[in-house]
């Protein structure tokens, strides 16, 4: 009898690399694959804290956890500061973690294989010195992937200088297939503090250049939503859109009224505000903002992150809006985009928002804030077409003043659009056609975790 393989799963430490990579965690549990997943130590607190039971085992994934290097009252959003730390600091607790996991266990039930982000590739020299089989995650669009790895390209044809930044400003093309890039939106050079971007660079070379010691790479995407971008690297294998109805390492607690809120509104009224768990905007924002929604005469759910407002703003901004709309801290997204009272979406644009509203319909109006957001958008308003862009004024900068009427206009214009929201259901039938019974994402999860079991057998 086949003994089931002991996996290890290396999340980037940022929520939105955790969320679809303890699904991916989910769906080998399922399949017979055991799974210690592997958090730093500040995002393993958080995200026991914010279960009610504080049990470090979620739905059958071992949660463990290593440090990243910094100190509990260092900035963790200062992205530059934490790759310079964690590249420094966790790939030697990681051997350090393997070696006491293996010590204790019987030769059988030892570590067999390293999952780890492709944005933690350091992890697979170590993952090799180790002994251990390697695979990667990407949790991204595979255009995301295509571009990093395609940087000495972009810089032989001078596109890009030696150090990531761009020669000229325009746009251009990676494939035929996929959308113009503007050279002002690389996802290196809108990661926060201009002067933290060589960190962040050096980081992507370097994960390019160990990224061939991954047997195999999955992606949280659809064949059909990027051809040109897998058609560039047919070795990454789409396995999306992943999801999972049990919890999936939120570092906050779910509000669980969301769902009895929703109930409560009729069909196709509700706009959905959420941006995710990094973006941050000012108080004078957030108050057009609230003013904005209150104009289009609509009930709204806004998510409003722990931390990220005052508690008299965030008290003022409850007040203003009630009883129409309704501020929470964070919600179980994913049933939140799924209910029948939601008609739209007013995003970040992060990946995992953006593949959650297409699996389910949902237009979406997009206001990206820095990396990967900016070619999301790109995707949902000129590829695909479900969705519209918010204008933002002129100036530059990544976080600027849109005014209210502005966005009760764009509100007004999403959902006035039937031709979007046509567009944005065809999607999400693209979507269950790839994970039904023979479609493609399934019958790649289901290949890459027989691929693990065998290691087993």
């Amino acid at each position: 009898m086949a003994v089931a393989p002991l996996v290890l799963v290396l999340p980037y430490p940022a929520q939105g690399h955790v969320i679809p990579m303890m699904e991916l965690s989910r769906c080998l549990v399922e399949h017979g694959v055991k799974v210690t997943f592997v958090n730093t130590e500040l995002n393993h607190g958080l995200i026991l804290d914010a279960m009610a039971t504080r049990d470090s085992e979620l739905g059958g994934v071992d949660l463990v956890s290593i440090p990243d290097g910094l100190g509990s009252g260092d900035d963790r959003k200062d992205l530059a500061r934490l790759t310079d730390s964690f590249s420094t600091v966790m790939p030697g607790e990681l051997e350090k973690l393997v070696g006491r996991i293996n010590a204790d266990a019987p030769g059988s039930e030892r570590i067999s294989w390293l999952i780890a982000d492709v944005n933690m590739a350091w992890a697979f020299p170590a993952a090799k010195r180790l002994g251990l089989r390697a695979a990667g995650f990407c949790p991204s669009a595979a255009a995301m992937f295509a571009t990093r790895i395609k940087i000495p390209e972009m810089i032989r044809d001078g596109v890009l200088d030696e150090g990531g930044w761009p020669r000229w400003r325009g746009t251009f093309q990676l494939a035929p297939a996929m959308p113009p890039i503007d050279t002002s939106e690389f996802s290196w050079n809108r990661a926060g503090d201009p002067r933290g971007q060589p960190i962040i660079f050096q980081l992507i070379l370097r994960n390019n250049g160990a990224t061939h010691l991954a047997e195999t790479i999955v992606c949280n995407s659809i064949q059909e939503l990027e051809p040109g971008a897998f058609a560039l690297f047919p070795g990454v294998l789409p396995v999306g859109p992943l999801s999972s109805d049990k919890p999936v390492g939120s570092f906050w607690a779910e509000d669980a009224s969301c769902a009895a809120w929703l109930d409560a509104q009729p069909a196709s009224s509700v706009v959905y505000v959420a941006f995710g768990s990094f973006a941050a905007y000012d108080a004078a924002q957030l108050v057009e903002l609230a003013e904005g929604l209150l104009l289009t005469s609509r009930p709204f759910l806004w998510v409003v992150r722990p931390g990220s407002a005052g508690e008299e703003l965030l008290e003022r901004l409850r007040r203003r809006t009630a009883p129409r709309g309704r501020v929470v801290g964070w919600c179980p997204q994913r049933r939140v985009l799924a209910h029948p009272a939601v008609a739209c979406f007013l995003t970040h644009c992060g990946w995992n928002s953006t593949m959650e509203a297409a699996a389910n319909g949902v237009p979406l109006l997009c206001w990206p804030y820095f990396t990967d957001q900016f070619l999301n958008q790109r995707y949902i308003c000129d590829v695909w077409r479900t969705g519209l862009k918010v204008p933002r004024p002129a100036g530059g900068g990544t976080v600027q003043l849109v005014g209210r009427d502005v966005v009760r206009g764009k509100v007004e214009e999403l959902l006035g659009d039937a031709g979007t929201k046509a567009r944005a259901l065809a999607l999400r039938d693209l979507a269950r056609r790839a994970v039904g019974e023979d479609g493609l994402s399934r019958r790649n999860l289901k290949g890459f975790a027989d691929l693990v079991k065998g290691s087993a057998s």
